[in-house]
């Protein structure tokens, strides 16, 4: 899609409600400029059960794609597996579709308060992956 400009972010979870619930906080903690990040959840099956789809972190993709790139952050291993599968098959993401390792809940509000900056994907992604070196005491 063209747009904004703003690199897209999904959150992929084996739990629906955790993946909205990292959305939410990481928009509330970025302010007034995370509200503008396209940033989805991309939370458990179809059905709604515990899981991860690929349909689902597709069409999360797709709805965040502003032409800046999007910046995929997961939970667990399925979910990193699935990722990279879609990765790997190609055409199921958009293009600039890029898997960033990173922490799933400081990473994802490092990556939507670097977005809203208007960073590119490199910058988003390095913000995201310094998430690692947050020091809790």
């Amino acid at each position: 899609m063209a747009g904004d400009g703003l690199v897209g972010i999904v959150l992929v979870s084996h739990s629906a409600q955790v993946a909205a619930s990292v959305a939410e906080l990481a928009r509330g903690l970025a302010g007034g400029g995370g509200a503008a990040v396209p940033v989805a959840p991309a939370g458990g099956t179809e059905a709604g059960e515990l899981g991860t789809s690929a349909e689902l972190i597709a069409a999360a993709a797709a709805s965040v794609d502003r032409g800046a790139g999007v910046a995929v952050l997961t939970d667990l291993g399925s979910a990193v597996l699935t990722v990279k599968a879609l990765l790997a098959e190609g055409g199921e993401l958009p293009e600039g579709t890029r898997l960033v390792d990173a922490p799933f809940v400081e990473g994802a509000v490092a990556a939507v308060v670097t977005a809203s900056a208007g960073a590119d994907l490199d910058a988003v992604e390095a913000a995201a992956g310094e998430a690692y070196t947050y020091r809790k005491v």
